[in-house]
């Protein structure tokens, strides 16, 4: 019996797709976050906090003993948005990005 033949039909048949859904498999598990990823998100989420109550404090006390410390350090602040947007904004963008990983965990 000639065994090329067969060979070749099972490699077609069977070797080629596992190849094809071992690689896509491998694929879709490497797009997504691990549960190392989630947490270190979340202390350098929470260190941007801590750093960002610090900046208001520092901010606080600037004013306090000088309330034109603003205008001589930069005189364009007004072209920068609120702070309170920019806090809004990371808010809204760490809870989509919360909600995709679960998303994705869920698959």
């Amino acid at each position: 019996m000639d065994w090329e033949p067969v060979v070749a039909i099972l490699a077609l048949f069977i070797g080629l797709p596992w190849l094809i859904m071992h690689y896509i498999t491998r694929w879709k598990t490497a797009a997504t976050l691990t549960g190392g990823d989630e947490k270190l998100l979340e202390d350098l989420h929470d260190l941007a906090r801590r750093l960002d109550d610090r900046m208001c404090s520092i901010e606080r006390i600037m004013t306090a003993e000088n309330p034109n410390w603003r205008q001589q350090c930069a005189p364009e602040q007004s072209a920068l948005p609120a702070r309170d947007n920019l806090d809004m904004d990371l808010d809204a963008e760490f809870a989509r990005l919360a909600e995709r990983s679960r998303i994705r965990e869920s698959r």
